[in-house]
């Protein structure tokens, strides 16, 4: 599988930021630097549902987890651990 960091950091550029990932590393806060608003979480939510064939419950859906990219790749490697 591709990394986790790109295939969400591509998402990210293509749907909330127009092409420019210029400002975007693995500890940007999504929340904080307006990249992403409640309704893009449950976007970006859908996309790792579907992408990585996880289940992502509604207790999970915290900042430690979707906040950033690094926050991504450690909570879809649980989850990914947790199902193999």
């Amino acid at each position: 599988m591709e990394n986790v960091i790109q295939l969400v950091w591509q998402f990210i550029v293509n749907t909330f930021l127009f092409g420019d990932g210029s400002a975007l590393t693995e500890t940007t806060s999504f929340l904080q630097s307006g990249i992403i608003d409640s309704t893009g979480i449950l976007e970006l939510v859908q996309y790792l549902e579907q992408t990585l064939n996880i289940s992502i419950a509604d207790h999970e859906l915290i900042p430690e987890n979707l906040d950033t990219l690094s926050n991504i790749q450690r909570f879809v490697e649980k989850k990914l651990a947790c199902a193999g």
